[in-house]
């Protein structure tokens, strides 16, 4: 099964994140098949993520982790909120 989750870099203490497209039976830092977007938990929460792969890969039947799923969400609401203002 193929899961869309995060993928840790950075050094000790100053994480931040990947979002990759991953087997689920691979360990944590294991082969990525794809790269989709980063993830700065320190830098205000910044979600860049290229979209079209992402439905891409959900079309074929990709599982979004839930810590993505939430990412997803939270983006799609600043994209909604940042149109309707302008």
């Amino acid at each position: 099964m193929v899961t869309v989750r995060l993928y840790r870099t950075g050094a000790k203490n100053t994480p931040s994140y990947r979002i990759v497209v991953m087997d689920s039976r691979k360990k944590r830092q294991g082969r990525v098949l794809e790269q989709l977007g980063t993830y700065d938990p320190r830098g205000g929460g910044a979600v860049e993520l290229r979209e079209a792969s992402l439905s891409k890969w959900v079309e074929r039947g990709a599982i979004l982790s839930d810590t993505v799923a939430s990412l997803v969400k939270r983006q799609k609401a600043a994209q909604a909120s940042a149109t309707s203002a302008s």
